[in-house]
């Protein structure tokens, strides 16, 4: 089964990759390196699905990418080594973007190192057992969680991995199975719901798309809300998530994880980078007669949820809530609402008695401590995007679609060309910057050139928006470097390689039935709400059959 995974990863890749630029040099640079540009993901992420270890993987990529640049040359195999550090990772570190989420990443740590150290995550822990005392309850628990922390992925991944894990744990729930359930529950809500960090991004791509069509006036807000009931993978993904939970059933590799965790207790993969996160977080346990009061731990985790909304509230611009959100900057509203919530669990502890404030400290830097393994997989993640940007593949990948495709296969192969966008780079964002602003005139070009540019046709305009939010996504799900994937493994504290391993199969089913149910006829007129149900049906079917419960002994 590991070698067809690896066949249809690597048969994704082939389709597409990375961000570039739409200029003449990139357009330049395409052609001059062409399928060579495929290789530094491909070499990335087959690598770290053969020997399980993402960051040797990652390196890889980057210096084959790296030599690449160097058209192979004998002297360009050392100088590619060296740019790999000095330029690759430098620069993704330096990046504001990328700095914001790593700081963001430890202030949350270190907050929950501190939460945990003075009970307040143990008391939680004993509050919610009271109703997800059993394991279907603790999976709802979980999934009506990341339901309720819909705004961003990133606050989502941290806030619902940190808070359930506990609760997971004492369940005997295994580590990859809430890593899934954390997963599936953030970046498919936060790409349809109707204010989050992500909408305010998706809107504003789709209104300057529009604006570059000469003829056409369309409210992109508008769009945006037409472009939902066509967003089949993420509204799928849900479906899979509530249909894996309520049947109680799994297939594929979680099966088997979910089996080790309910007959042996082992919860977590025995792997080293699990085990060593698990040693970071067992230094933050708390001590013998700690009382375990939830409110030590809520009272943070709230204000850096309200901080963060109060943020994006104080960075947004307009007149109305969608403009707000729309001109946001969620770098500082994240970073802000973790200082606050850090600073909070510090002052509780110390003014309750509960942690002097050096232990307090001390607490925090061994929470911020365990993200660093994570931290270094998203640095690395994000300076192999920053090589294939340079290479110009996507471009090279994007033409290769052409100018006489019959309109209505237009959503189902931006769908793939989107996920194996996102499955290479492992951004959904910077997938939706790429394709976005090409896909739309193409559509629209494609419409007009069939005569189908009519209102009655719009459907096709708004599939195929959709097609590459809901792309992205799923190329998103299935990737070893996508940000989101490596933070909620780290949030889960599952290993990152088996995390993915186990949730391929998912992601993969829901995505090729969103292909043919969704896509596919959507794109040949048949109603959304015809689509959807029949997807809804067999994902249900999908599980119902596929799947089987575990058991304990």
């Amino acid at each position: 089964m590991i070698y067809m995974r690896i066949i249809l990863a690597s048969t994704s890749i082939l389709l597409t990759m990375t961000p570039a630029l739409s200029s003449a040099q990139d357009s330049a640079l395409s052609a001059e390196f062409g399928w060579v540009s495929l290789l530094p993901p491909l070499i990335a992420i087959g690598l770290a699905l053969l020997i399980r270890q993402v960051i040797p993987a990652l390196f890889a990529g980057i210096w084959i990418g790296a030599w690449a640049l160097t058209e192979f040359s004998a002297r360009g195999l050392l100088t590619s080594l060296m740019a790999t550090a000095d330029t690759f990772i430098l620069e993704a570190i330096a990046k504001p973007d990328h700095a914001a989420v790593m700081l963001f990443t430890l202030l949350v740590g270190g907050m929950v190192g501190v939460i945990s150290k003075n009970g307040g995550m143990l008391g939680i822990v004993d509050r919610i057992i009271g109703f997800a005392g059993t394991v279907r309850r603790a999976m709802v628990s979980t999934v009506a969680m990341g339901l309720a922390i819909f705004f961003d992925d990133y606050a989502n991944t941290l806030v619902v991995g940190n808070t359930m894990r506990p609760i997971s744990d004492r369940l005997h729930i295994s580590r990859e199975k809430l890593a899934y359930l954390v997963d599936s529950t953030a970046a498919p809500v936060a790409t349809i719901a109707l204010v989050t960090t992500w909408v305010g991004y998706e809107v504003g791509l789709i209104r300057d798309a529009v604006a570059g069509i000469p003829g056409l006036e369309l409210n992109a807000y508008m769009v945006f809300l037409n472009s939902i009931a066509y967003s089949f993978y993420p509204l799928l993904a849900l479906t899979m998530v509530f249909a894996v939970v309520g049947f109680a059933r799994d297939f594929g590799p979680m099966h088997a994880a979910e089996t080790r965790a309910r007959r042996n207790g082992q919860v977590a993969p025995p792997t080293t980078a699990s085990a060593k996160t698990a040693d970071d977080m067992a230094e933050v346990q708390p001590d013998d007669g700690i009382a375990r009061s939830a409110r030590n731990a809520v009272l943070p985790i709230l204000v850096m949820v309200f901080g963060v909304v109060a943020g994006m509230f104080i960075t947004g611009e307009g007149d109305t809530l969608r403009a707000v959100v729309g001109s946001a900057d969620p770098y500082k509203s994240l970073i802000w609402g973790s200082l606050l919530g850090s600073l909070l669990a510090i002052a509780l502890s110390v003014g309750h008695g509960v942690l002097s404030l050096s232990t307090s400290v001390a607490a925090w830097f061994s929470g911020a401590r365990a993200m660093l393994y994570a931290i270094l997989i998203l640095v690395l993640a994000w300076a192999l995007s920053g090589v294939t940007d340079m290479l110009g593949t996507a471009d090279y990948l994007v033409s290769l679609i052409g100018d006489r495709l019959h309109p209505g296969l237009l959503p189902t192969l931006v769908f793939i060309v989107a996920a194996a966008t996102a499955f290479s780079t492992g951004s959904s964002w910077g997938t939706m910057g790429i394709l976005l602003p090409l896909m739309v005139p193409l559509a629209w070009a494609l419409m007009t050139a069939s005569g189908m540019n009519g209102v009655e046709h719009m459907p096709i305009l708004y599939a195929t928006v959709a097609a590459v939010m809901g792309g992205a996504v799923w190329g998103d799900h299935c990737s070893p470097i996508s940000d989101t994937t490596i933070l909620s493994s780290m949030a889960s504290q599952c290993d990152h390689i088996e995390h993915v391993r186990t949730q391929l199969p998912y992601a993969l089913s829901a995505g090729m039935i969103a292909i043919l149910a969704g896509a596919l006829p959507a794109g040949f007129g048949v109603a959304w709400w015809i689509c959807l149900p029949v997807g809804v049906l067999a994902v249900i079917g999908l599980v119902r059959g596929l799947g089987r419960k575990v058991q304990r002994t």
